[in-house]
C-alpha cells in the first residue's frame, strides 16, 4: 500500500525547520509567576459543590497545579508571567521562534562578553509579532562573546493578568482537571494513575497552533 505524505511548501518546511533548530538551541526559564489563577478556590468549590473550608488549601494547590499541567500540555502560559529566553547566538534571519505563548512584550534583554559581563540592550529596537509568537530583533546587535548562553531575552507572555482574559475553554480544563484530581485524590496518594476526565483533550486542543 502507497503511503500519501502531505505536502508541505517550501515556506512551510524552511519555518519549521528554522523552529526545531532554535527549540533546541533555546532555554525557557520562568522568573516571575502569575500573580492570580484561572479560577479562585471559591468557583471550584462551587463546581464541586464543596460546603466546607477543611480543604481549601489542598483545592488552592490543586488549582495552580491543573493550571501548570495545562501551561504544559499547550505551551500557552495562561495569566501573565515574565520569562528568559536564553539562546547561544542570533538567528541568521532576525526571527526568535518562541516555545511558549502567548508573547506579549520584551522586557530586558542582554549580551554576555567573553568574561561573562552583561550588556544591556535597547528593546525598543525589538518587534513582537504576537500572531506568530515571535520576536524580530534589530538589524544590528552585538554578538555574544563565549560559545553558550550568552543572549538572554526577558519576556511577558500569558493572556493577560485578569482571569477573564484566559479563553474559556483553558479555564474549563483547569476547573474540570482540577475538580477530577480532588474527586480521585485517594487514587492518586496510592500511587495509581487515574484516567484524564472526558472531554479535556478537545478544551486543550482548541488552544494548538496549526501549523499552515
Amino acid at each position: 500500500m502507497a503511503v500519501i505524505k502531505p505536502h508541505r511548501s517550501p515556506l512551510s518546511t524552511s519555518f519549521e525547520q528554522q523552529r526545531d533548530q532554535q527549540e533546541q538551541a533555546m532555554a525557557t526559564t520562568r522568573l516571575l509567576g502569575p500573580t492570580a489563577e484561572p479560577c479562585t478556590v471559591d468557583e471550584l468549590k462551587s463546581y464541586l459543590r464543596v460546603t466546607h473550608d477543611a480543604e481549601d488549601a489542598l483545592i488552592a494547590s490543586l488549582i495552580a497545579a491543573a493550571r501548570a499541567q495545562v501551561e504544559t500540555t499547550t505551551r500557552r502560559v495562561l495569566l501573565s508571567q515574565q520569562w528568559r529566553l536564553t539562546l547561544d547566538q542570533w538567528p541568521d534571519q532576525r526571527r526568535i521562534l518562541c516555545r511558549l505563548g502567548p508573547l506579549r512584550a520584551v522586557l530586558a534583554a542582554r549580551v554576555f562578553d567573553h568574561a561573562g559581563a552583561a550588556q544591556e540592550l535597547d528593546v525598543t529596537g525589538f518587534v513582537v509579532d504576537r500572531a506568530a509568537d515571535r520576536i524580530v530583533t534589530p538589524p544590528v546587535l552585538p554578538q555574544p562573546g563565549r560559545a553558550c548562553a550568552g543572549i538572554e531575552i526577558d519576556c511577558e507572555l500569558g493572556f493577560g493578568s485578569d482571569p477573564a482574559s484566559v479563553p474559556e475553554p483553558l479555564r474549563q480544563a483547569v476547573r474540570s482537571l482540577a475538580a477530577h484530581w480532588y474527586d480521585q485524590r485517594g487514587v492518586i496518594a496510592e500511587g495509581s494513575a487515574a484516567p484524564l476526565p472526558a472531554g479535556l483533550a478537545t478544551l486543550l486542543g482548541s488552544a494548538r497552533g496549526l501549523s499552515l
